[in-house]
């Protein structure tokens, strides 16, 4: 093999590694699966509201990835929380929900998207009461509803979901799937990688021409 080919194979392989770990090829979830995370749920004492929530997100896969929209408004007096300091800010009571929960998304090729501290009250408001103050906003990448099932029946999960409950006042969560989608790991590392061998192809090769 020569030495032009094995620059472009190398990042080939690279991006082909990293796509199979980020992108869920077994479809949508199948009836058995979507049971037992009920199952699982169950024991860990999931409520029947979220039990139910849960069961019809779960049935109606689609196999796509998704983004979770947040909107948050921190509670400026939390309560006393289990396992937290006595007087702990929302913000330090979030910050214990996310050790948990970062490194359960990033191990399941999850991340966050997008965060930001919201700079003024809501400036469209349509049928909706009391939503006109927000702290921050956040966007989340699931790789897919399995993950989603495989973060939220982990028993750990629960056993921290009470920070996050503690830290808000309000919030809004929903999950949308994208029809365009330019922050997409995959597009980007494909770019970066291009242009980085490319660039490395013309320094090392162009010149010898």
């Amino acid at each position: 093999m020569s030495k032009r080919a094995f620059l472009w194979l190398l990042p080939a392989l690279l991006y082909a590694v990293f796509f199979s770990w980020y992108t869920d090829f077994e479809g949508p979830l199948s009836e058995d699966e979507v049971d037992a995370y009920l199952s699982t749920m169950v024991r860990n004492g999931a409520e029947p509201e979220m039990l139910a929530l849960v069961e019809r997100f779960a049935r109606e896969d689609s196999g796509r990835q998704f983004l979770m929209v947040n909107n948050i408004d921190l509670n400026e007096t939390p309560p006393a929380v289990a396992g937290a300091e006595p007087g702990e800010s929302a913000s330090e009571l979030m910050a214990r929900y996310m050790e948990h929960m970062l490194p359960a998304l990033l191990a399941h090729a999850s991340h966050p998207v997008l965060m930001g501290v919201a700079v003024y009250p809501a400036m469209d408001l349509v049928g909706i009461e009391g939503a006109e103050e927000w702290d921050q906003g956040a966007l989340v990448r699931y790789r897919s509803r399995r993950t989603f099932m495989e973060i939220v029946t982990n028993p750990v999960f629960r056993g921290k979901h009470h920070f996050k409950t503690a830290a808000l006042q309000k919030t809004i969560a929903y999950p949308i799937e994208t029809r365009l989608y330019l922050s997409d790991l995959r597009l980007l590392l494909a770019l970066v990688l291009l242009a980085f061998t490319a660039l490395a192809d013309t320094l090392l090769f162009s010149r010898r021409r």
